[in-house]
């Protein structure tokens, strides 16, 4: 391990760590290929411990009349799986590769602002803490991801208060990062590199952001409601003191759909990554891709009532959102089939990342299908708080976004740690899956039109549900099972440490190949210049007079050893290490803590989260 050095700044008597490896370097990183491990790292850990949850709920509902949770414990670990899997696994597990590529990919050496990255990783690490420390403290939340009030208002535990301030700590994290790689994409590009010849990768990671900027604020406002109707006696959500209990519901959920597509489209980016590659082929119609991610953030915003069709809203409201409930399907349609184009006559490669891409599109579709179910008002009535919209959003959300972040997994493992993942393993880790996912979220479909009522922690014998729910649990241990075989692929592979041949192993095309894997902490040697899309593809192959593909003659990049790259030759410039960031996070949740206890230590968490603030604004941004 290596001790971290401290050099004092000229003039200003503040000392900073300089050392850029060693197990202390993890917590004063800037670099943002650290933070992106870190990310993902943790958003694995809060995987394991959302999967354990699940396998709870399921073998608590394998049987009628079960025992193994009582329904206060049933309430909160239902609660708490939701708000693990959707705040502490998908959104930072699309963070995580985030900040790892889309600086590779856009040809920029870091962020635009490295300190805010680590800042945004420890609170969101914070966040989550807190937010299981409530176990601990009197009892998780219970009022189910969705905090309806005014259940979640007048529950007498501490849970629902955890709940309002661990989502506003890890929501300040997401508001900071998003701002960050915003900004990022837009203002560090390399030279040459137009808007419309980014990855759609990176174009998707864009959307992401300002659904995050334009979405997070308005959740903010329904948890300081919340918070203030359960802490200081307000009434926001009262009916019986003058406030609405709706009013929780269309802030929620007007935070809550564009938080479908902050998840899922993330997937859609890695999807528009991964198939041309494994197909030999560019992306079918790429600014139709493009124009249709951006549709779906725009429409996103006009369609969170359809979770309200049950509320008594009037035929005018239900018949507008239930159109643009079915609009919105439209353009994801459109990425659809010009994924199937792409895969068409394609030289097809069926790696791990290959398959998790095909059944990934293959799972959304389905999920996609039975939400446009939901456009229709009379339908909708029936299915609302069935087991039939749980299947829904798990085809979407795991059959999407849980798909095509292993997708990601295996494309980009080589470029993170320079070896690959056993293909053998991976694709037993797909079959498992597949399978596990289609056995646990299947049957829930017919559970729902039975007429299984979701947030029941029991049911009787007598209603007929016992073999469906038995089939849902099975899936859901072989689900457990593929995890347990890619978390040995991947401690196997780390242990084996056989490196890799080239430096680009699926014959890719985009930058971040272009560089060594890993790449170095500079990223490239020199900023690459930027003349197409695909750049590197381009920079690799050409067509003869016949339109055949064949290699360039002059090397694989045109640019000699791995790291450099064609163009005028810039000074590298890095950010030095800095434990501001997590001194200006830690007094956060400190405060949080004080808001639930005891006001000394709102007091302690602003003067840490100041120190914080104080020493990060007198401290250069490189050490002298």
């Amino acid at each position: 391990m290596a001790s971290i050095s401290m050099a004092a700044d000229e003039g200003r008597g503040i000392r900073r760590p300089s050392a850029l490896t060693g197990f202390w370097s993890w917590f004063t990183t800037v670099d943002h290929k650290k933070i992106g491990l870190l990310y993902g790292m943790t958003a694995f850990v809060f995987f394991i411990i959302g999967g354990l949850e699940a396998l709870l709920i399921r073998s608590q509902l394998a049987g009628p009349d079960q025992t193994i949770l009582n329904a206060d414990q049933y309430n909160e670990v239902f609660t708490m799986h939701g708000l693990t899997m959707i705040f502490l696994v998908v959104m930072p597990m699309s963070a995580a590769f985030f900040n790892y590529l889309i600086p590779l990919m856009i040809g920029a050496r870091d962020v635009a602002f490295p300190r805010i990255n680590a800042f945004s990783y420890w609170l969101f690490l914070f966040g989550g803490l807190f937010l299981y420390s409530s176990w601990f403290l009197g009892g998780a939340p219970n009022g189910g991801w969705f905090g309806y009030a005014p259940n979640s208002t007048t529950d007498p535990t501490s849970g629902m208060t955890f709940y309002a301030l661990g989502l506003l700590l890890t929501g300040i994290a997401s508001t900071a990062g998003a701002i960050n790689l915003g900004v990022t994409i837009i203002n560090m590009r390399a030279p040459g590199m137009s808007f419309f010849r980014l990855p759609p990768f990176v174009w998707m990671g864009l959307v992401t952001q300002l659904l995050l900027v334009f979405s997070l604020p308005i959740i903010t406002v329904a948890l300081f409601e919340l918070l203030f109707d359960r802490r200081w006696g307000t009434h926001f959500f009262d009916p019986t003191q003058g406030g609405d209990p709706i009013l929780w519901q269309h802030l929620f959920w007007l935070f809550g759909h564009p938080e479908v597509y902050i998840l899922i489209l993330p997937a859609f980016g890695v999807f528009s990554e991964v198939l041309p590659v494994f197909s030999r082929k560019p992306l079918f119609g790429y600014q139709f891709v493009v124009f249709s991610g951006i549709a779906i953030g725009f429409i996103g915003f006009g369609v969170w009532a359809h979770h309200m069709f049950a509320a008594g809203l009037g035929p005018v409201a239900n018949t507008a959102f239930g159109i643009s409930t079915a609009i919105i399907a439209i353009p994801t349609g459109v990425k659809i089939f010009n994924w199937m184009a792409t895969l068409y006559r394609g030289d097809l490669r069926f790696t791990a990342a290959m398959m998790f891409s095909i059944g990934g599109v293959a799972m959304f579709v389905i999920g996609g299908l039975s939400g446009v179910t939901h456009a229709v008002v009379p339908a909708d009535y029936q299915q609302t708080d069935t087991y039939y919209i749980v299947a829904h959003f798990h085809y979407v959300l795991f059959g999407g976004a849980i798909f095509g972040i292993f997708s990601a997994a295996y494309y980009w493992w080589p470029k993170v740690f320079g070896h690959l993942l056993s293909e053998g393993l991976g694709k037993l880790h797909f079959w498992l899956m597949f399978v596990g996912f289609n056995l646990t979220f299947g049957p829930m479909h017919i559970l729902g039109l039975q007429g299984m009522i979701r947030r029941e922690y029991t049911y009787p014998a007598s209603l007929g549900l016992t073999f469906w729910n038995q089939i849902s649990t099975l899936g859901a241990f072989m689900i457990a099972l593929s995890i347990l075989v890619f978390t040995v692929n991947a401690v196997r592979t780390q242990m084996q440490k056989r490196p890799l041949e080239t430096n680009d192993p699926w014959d890719a095309r985009t930058l971040e190949w272009m560089t060594s894997s890993p790449p170095p902490v500079h990223n490239f040697d020199e900023i690459p210049v930027v003349h197409s899309l695909d750049e590197f593809w381009h920079r690799k192959y050409a067509q003869d007079k016949s339109g055949r593909l064949v290699p360039v003659q002059a090397g694989a990049a045109d640019h000699g050893e791995p790291g450099e790259a064609r163009g005028p030759s810039h000074a590298i410039h890095l950010p030095s290490p800095s434990y501001w960031p997590i001194i200006a996070a830690l007094g956060l949740p400190t405060m949080a803590y004080g808001v639930i206890y005891s006001w000394w230590m709102v007091g302690l968490g602003a003067a840490v989260t100041l120190i914080g603030v104080y020493g990060w604004a007198l401290e250069p941004s490189v050490a002298e």
